[in-house]
């Protein structure tokens, strides 16, 4: 039965890719004590696993359609484009300079101790972009280093075939990413206490910097995202009965008790809404939404008596998601924001480059940030036309277009080579998608007319699916004969360089943020997990300080090094 299984698999090799990514995911999802491989890299172990027992014990290999990968590789990282491209450009043009540099410090050192280190250990050709790839754990360097050799960039010494170069690429990435996958989270976890800093103290005290957190909320466009939930508001009814409420209007009394919104107003037999903007009068009955509390204790004396008035509290509420394109918000306080465009509104959430953000008063907004609100449809589209922007519903048809497009022109331009000093130098296909990805999600979120900010939801489906079909598909080449590249003591030499790689650099950067720059701690943990490319680390950071705030730190490192550890893992092929 075993043998028939493994020649059905062999002789249908779609079978195999959807078996490994099946019993790939679910493994990466096991978690031990908060860590666990993630889908992707559970994914490449099963696909491995099959690989390697089919040729092991059978002499049977996996023929998988080059042209899946090549296809599935190249949306990967057209979705990382999308992703990283508002952000990517906003934080090189404005503020969070020193995460820049805390970026630029973690990508580049980490290029010189992996690339270096493997010549100094004498290791063969691949060895070097895999351990980039896991030390960074960005399993996408991967991508960019097979695209290498495909292309001809890449050319093998001899005695090494190319099959065996990839093979390499896989071993010193399995090994170097489940090291560092563990001891970054350990590292950035404990850097705080490493250097005499409370970490829960350090979280407190940017918390009163900078605001308060807010729940976990639903990524934008996925399930539960406009699940209203339970919101500390009420709305109630007040007869008004205070000679300085006549004549203010909603607009007015908002600007000045931002804390309680008059969203109705009715007079004798007529229901005004607070969208018409009309002056109060005594005897009107208006519907006041606000903080429980602060209804309870100060309304009625600053309002009048409260009354049971169904048309005045009976108010439809809803949850939209902003996306932000170009606005002349940006760069701006949620403070701010709030004071000028939250008439009517509860913010509930903010993301960035699909991850939540706490809620700060002084967190400036960015080109491609979501803001979730809740309130009443009115409410929803006069802020949305402040901000210039609409709630987004995407369509396939435009999803469709600008991916087709976007593929198009990122082979086209990736495909092209030019020689320098002898060596044949290309963008390679999948960089180039990435690339068009980044310019594509820019314009896109300066003019939503070309269709607004990609649907979150459809973004992470092309992400994960595509990384994880590649690898499955490089598996059934790698599988067979990744034994031969664990001959020796390389094993040893690839688990001290991965994790000199992956923990020395955070660290360097830890010190110029920690020592140069007197950073917060709680902030300058995110900044170095961003800049790592670990949310684990970035969600180790908040367990330890017991606090969202590491989360401010994270983005905008994060799209930096997202784009330059791709390019230098390419080069690590090409130079070495």
């Amino acid at each position: 039965m075993i043998a028939f299984i493994f020649h059905y698999i062999a002789n249908n090799p779609f079978v195999f890719l959807f078996l490994a990514i099946s019993l790939g995911y679910p493994l990466g999802k096991i978690s031990i004590k908060g860590i666990n491989l993630g889908a992707t890299a559970g994914t490449l172990l099963v696909s491995v696993l099959i690989a390697l027992s089919a040729f092991s014990f059978y002499g049977l290999t996996i023929d998988a359609p080059g042209l899946v990968s090549d296809i599935f590789l190249m949306m990967f990282m057209y979705a990382i484009g999308m992703k990283v491209g508002p952000q990517f450009f906003s934080g090189l043009a404005r503020g969070g300079m020193d995460f820049v540099v805390i970026g630029l410090i973690v990508v580049f050192s980490n290029f010189i101790i992996v690339f270096w280190g493997a010549k100094l250990f004498n290791l063969a050709p691949g060895y070097a972009a895999g351990i980039i790839s896991g030390s960074y754990t960005v399993t996408a360097v991967m991508g960019v280093a097979q695209s290498a050799i495909t292309s001809g960039a890449f050319k093998a010494p001899n005695g090494i075939t190319l099959d065996q170069v990839s093979a390499n690429i896989a071993a010193g990435y399995a090994i170097s990413y489940i090291l560092s996958s563990i001891f970054i989270i350990l590292l950035i976890k404990y850097l705080p206490t490493l250097f005499g800093k409370d970490p829960i103290q350090a979280g407190a005290q940017a918390e009163k910097d900078f605001g308060s957190g807010q729940d976990n909320e639903a990524l934008p466009s996925t399930a539960g995202f406009s699940n209203l939930g339970v919101l500390p508001l009420d709305v109630r009814a007040y007869r008004v009965e205070h000679e300085e409420l006549v004549n203010q209007t909603p607009e007015s009394l908002y600007q000045l008790y931002p804390q309680a919104t008059v969203l109705r107003v009715v007079r004798q037999n007529k229901v005004l809404k607070a969208v018409d903007n009309p002056k109060l009068q005594l005897g009107d009955i208006i519907g006041v939404r606000g903080q429980y509390h602060q209804l309870i204790a100060e309304s009625e004396s600053h309002i009048g008596t409260e009354v049971d008035e169904p048309r005045a509290r009976n108010i439809d509420i809803e949850v939209a998601d902003l996306h932000l394109g170009h606005s002349p918000y940006i760069g701006r306080p949620i403070a701010q924001l709030s004071q000028d465009i939250g008439f009517g509104l509860y913010l509930k959430a903010l993301f960035r480059q699909g991850h939540q953000l706490p809620i700060l008063p002084q967190t400036q907004i960015e080109m491609g940030d979501v803001i979730r609100v809740a309130g009443s449809d009115w409410c929803v589209q006069q802020a949305a036309s402040k901000l210039n922007c609409t709630p987004i519903v995407e369509s396939t048809l435009t999803e469709t277009f600008y991916l087709a497009l976007s593929l198009l022109i990122g082979y086209i331009c990736g495909h092209l080579s030019v020689n320098i000093s002898g060596i044949p130098f290309a963008l390679g296909t999948s960089a180039g998608c990435m690339l068009t990805g980044i310019i594509f999600s820019f314009l896109r979120t300066r003019n939503p007319a070309f269709g607004g900010p990609m649907s979150e939801g459809a973004r992470s489906f092309l992400q994960d699916i595509g990384l994880s079909l590649f690898v499955a598909v490089l598996a059934t080449s790698v599988g067979p004969k990744i034994l031969d590249s664990f001959q020796g003591i390389v094993v040893i030499k690839i688990a001290i360089l991965g994790l000199i790689g992956a923990l020395i650099p955070p660290l360097l950067a830890w010190l110029y943020g920690f020592y140069i720059r007197k950073m917060n701690p709680a902030i300058l943990a995110g900044a170095c997990a961003g800049a790592r490319n670990s949310t684990p680390a970035m969600k180790g950071a908040q367990e330890i300080c017991q606090s969202d705030i590491p989360a401010i730190g994270y983005p905008v490192p994060y799209a930096l090094t997202s784009m330059l550890v791709l390019i230098l893992g390419y080069l690590s092929m090409v130079m070495y």
